[in-house]
């Protein structure tokens, strides 16, 4: 967090520190599948910066988890279960479309404050064009962003919130694919590095412990080496809903 000047600081030496944050590399981080684990929520909620903290709502916890990481003024996201996922909340390809919205409206009602949405699973639902123009559609209508996850190569959900302006991001790096400690290790230098390649990188974790143990170690870390920790609002701002090299060509999402 940038604090307040000395009283006696030259003004001159702060607004050179803030145009060099500016100037640095952008990390955006979201922790998927919570409300499951009260321990591990709570560890989730402890992390000292701008966490944006995904609900799933079928979770025993979904609604304290919300109302106590609004309190905290951690960015509350609801992770909106699809397809192979099950549960009264999911979006599967059989349902009609007003089975998919009443879900999604009671999705949200168990995930209060929610200022986004991303997908759960999902890998038989974000490649259909039809259900993502609806999901983009009711999001913009309640002026809710979207996160792309990306759990499936074939998806169409980012290009179809890119077409109406809907505020939305793709995810870069997964951290635990692989939850082992040195995999994890490892996927966090990867998203440093892909970080300084193209200026910014999201990252979808896990409550995993390893991820927590390296999270809680490295995060406090990034700004020394050179890393601007932002939350998702600024990171979407900072991509102005332009596909990087990897998702896409000339900012336009394949």
């Amino acid at each position: 967090m940038i604090g307040a000047p000395d009283a006696g600081a030259d003004p001159a030496d702060g607004a050179e520190r803030l145009a060099a944050i500016s100037r640095m590399p952008k990390l955006a981080l979201v922790i998927d599948d919570l409300g499951q684990h009260a321990a591990r929520d709570a560890r989730v909620l402890a992390l000292p910066g701008p966490v944006a903290m995904a609900i799933l709502p079928d979770s025993r916890h979904a609604t304290k988890l919300a109302e106590r990481a609004n309190a905290a003024g951690k960015t509350v996201m609801l992770h909106l279960p699809m397809a192979p996922a099950g549960g009264p909340y999911a979006w599967q390809p059989q349902l009609e479309q007003t089975e998919l919205i009443r879900r999604l409206h009671s999705a949200l009602a168990k995930v209060p404050h929610a200022s986004g949405v991303n997908n759960h699973m999902g890998s038989q639902m974000t490649d259909q064009p039809q259900p993502m123009a609806s999901l983009m559609g009711e999001l913009q209508q309640r002026h809710l962003f979207f996160l792309d996850s990306r759990t499936n190569a074939r998806t169409v959900a980012a290009a179809t919130a890119q077409r109406i302006g809907l505020a939305s991001l793709s995810r870069d790096i997964f951290l635990d694919d692989d939850p082992s400690p040195a995999a994890v290790t490892a996927q966090f230098r990867t998203a440093v590095r892909l970080a300084r390649k193209q200026g910014s990188v999201v990252i979808i974790g896990h409550p995993y412990p390893s991820t927590l143990a390296l999270l809680e170690q490295e995060l406090p870390r990034l700004r020394a080496q050179g890393i601007d920790w932002v939350d998702i609002g600024q990171m979407i701002a900072t991509r102005g809903n332009r596909a990087t090299v990897a998702h896409g060509t000339l900012g336009v999402y394949r």
